[in-house]
């Protein structure tokens, strides 16, 4: 089999995307399971284990849509939101003194970046369908008048 930069592309893609799927299902397992380490993490952090159950759901929910085919639009709000949360994990694991620590959600940006770059076609919202149209004023104020 020969080296195309399609065949690169779906490993880069694959790859990516299989570590920053199997850290969320994991972290969710173990948020949801309420194990020692992950209580213990939240506690440390000064977040509230509220937000551990909340975390455990959006990550495994995630990391889901991320594996399964189609879903555009479902796959950009996960993306968008293991964006967010690990920018926050960072913040967290920074501003709590966990020096080494906070470099590992800096590294899953990092695979999530190439993920949401190397995606295929099928796993992206169409082009024409991210253009706003505004609708014209007369369809506003229809049942004004």
């Amino acid at each position: 089999m020969a080296i195309t930069r399609k065949n690169v592309s779906r490993a880069a893609y694959w790859g990516a995307t299989g570590l920053v799927t199997i850290v969320p299902l994991l972290a969710a397992f173990a948020y949801l399971t309420a194990s020692p380490q992950a209580v213990e993490n939240f506690r440390h952090v000064g977040y509230p284990q509220q937000l551990r159950v909340l975390l455990g759901v959006a990550k495994l929910a995630g990391a889901v849509v991320l594996l399964l085919p189609r879903l555009p639009r479902l796959k950009e709000w996960a993306y968008a939101g293991f964006t967010f949360m690990w920018i926050a994990a960072t913040l967290a694991h920074y501003l709590a003194g966990d020096k080494p620590l906070f470099l590992l959600p800096v590294a899953l940006i990092g695979a999530l970046a190439v993920s949401y770059l190397t995606r295929p076609s099928s796993r992206r919202i169409a082009a024409d369908t991210l253009r706003w149209q505004p609708a014209p004023v007369s369809d506003v104020f229809r049942d004004a008048f």
